[in-house]
């Protein structure tokens, strides 16, 4: 076994590094793959369906959904809903149509190959042959053509801004242009919160009020836990309590 037999799957799982069941799919696979077990066909698949599922939660539309409603979508469902939210059957070059009828059907002989063989989602006959690394290996192969497919055609799509879970790091261009034409003022008000006012080319001005625990959090998550422990060692502020005296 080999990790060159899916470079696909190790990019968009390196894309997505933040996405827990994504990365302990991909450990299954590995593992299974390692051990020659037929469990991996099953995990292959899996990872399909999950990169599905992050594609459509990323793209999809609130008001026209393509998200399959049934509680157990089956495996076409998932990629078919992937490809439509990617809009890919909406180009016009033939040739592309014709790809992305062949990686259906890739799909469609997967969810086959893992619904006859593959041993973890439904109870087998315990003395059926096991499959032969080269099954193992189709299916690992099918399941990187897939994923890749997704994978490249989500990284061309246009991403909504406004609720995409992309890191930062992932719109440097876009940075780029407001750090260039946006400035911004800073203060301190007087309930201690950072008050900034940030300038647009047009002469508007957004103002925004953060708290020191917010700034942290959304920054530097080390410097918050820092802060964090500082502020529960820190003294209690003493309340004077002032005695009403009497008059003797």
């Amino acid at each position: 076994m080999t990790i060159d037999w899916y470079p696909g799957i190790r990019e968009a799982c390196s894309h997505w590094h933040d996405a827990p069941m994504l990365q302990q799919t991909l450990e299954a696979m590995e593992r299974t793959l390692a051990e020659d077990n037929d469990a991996c066909i099953d995990c292959a698949k899996a990872i399909v369906e999950v990169v599905c599922r992050i594609v459509i939660d990323e793209l999809d539309s609130p008001i026209n959904p393509v998200k399959p409603k049934a509680s157990s979508p089956d495996f076409g469902e998932w990629v078919g809903s992937a490809v439509r939210v990617l809009k890919l059957g909406e180009n016009q070059n033939n040739k592309f149509l014709k790809l992305v009828s062949q990686h259906h059907k890739l799909t469609t002989a997967l969810g086959d190959l893992r619904n006859d063989a593959g041993p973890v989602s439904h109870g087998r006959d315990g003395f059926l042959d096991r499959l032969s690394a080269h099954h193992r290996r189709s299916a690992v192969l099918s399941a990187d053509a897939i994923v890749t497919f997704l994978h490249q055609a989500y990284l061309e799509a246009e991403l909504d801004l406004v609720r995409t879970r992309e890191p930062y790091e992932r719109f440097g261009h876009l940075h780029g242009l407001i750090d260039a034409h946006v400035s911004l003022q800073t203060d301190i008000d007087d309930e201690g919160f950072l008050a900034v006012d940030l300038t647009l080319p047009s002469g508007d001005v957004l103002p925004l009020r953060v708290e020191a625990s917010r700034l942290l959090y959304q920054l530097d998550r080390d410097a918050y836990v820092e802060a964090l422990n500082a502020a529960r060692g820190a003294q209690a502020p003493v309340v004077e309590q002032v005695e009403e005296q009497g008059e003797p």
